[in-house]
């Protein structure tokens, strides 16, 4: 018995519109699975005049298991950190999403970001990375012009 039925009438097109027309240029992976088929952890991101931040849900980490790399204006988060699989007898899971094994999340960043001041932070299972904006790609005032 299940139970969760899943309608899979439309697969590949939904997998299609979901892929091509809802891709952020932010984000080049729009999966919620990792290649170990575990479930990837969900990412907000937020711009605002002066930064964009990226959040990363990661409750039962430590920041060490984080790791952060830019490479070529490629920003990967990435955890190695091991499951660790406790089982009582009598338990079987059918689904089990809580607990990220490893995981690889990578964003394509513009060329307006201040790369030597990206920051970092986790603080109640949020990873927290915060990317700051050149000040050419901060919005500027608009300029009265005189008229004479």
């Amino acid at each position: 018995m299940t139970l969760v039925k899943r309608n899979e009438e439309y697969p590949v097109w939904s997998t299609f519109f979901n892929d091509f027309f809802g891709r952020n240029f932010l984000d080049l992976t729009s999966r919620s699975f990792s290649k170990t088929n575990t479930t990837l952890p969900s990412v907000n991101i937020m711009e605002d005049e002066d930064k964009y931040l990226v959040e990363v849900a990661a409750p039962g980490f430590v920041k060490e298991d984080f790791d952060l790399k830019l490479k070529n204006n490629v920003l990967t988060i990435s955890s190695d950190k091991k499951e660790e699989n406790e089982v009582k007898e009598g338990e079987y899971y059918s689904r089990k999403e809580f607990s990220y094994q490893s995981f690889s999340r990578s964003f394509s960043l513009p060329d307006t970001i201040q790369v030597d001041k990206i920051g970092a932070k986790y603080d109640k299972g949020i990873l927290t990375v915060t990317l700051p904006k050149r000040d050419e790609a901060k919005p500027k005032p608009a300029l009265q012009i005189e008229i004479k």
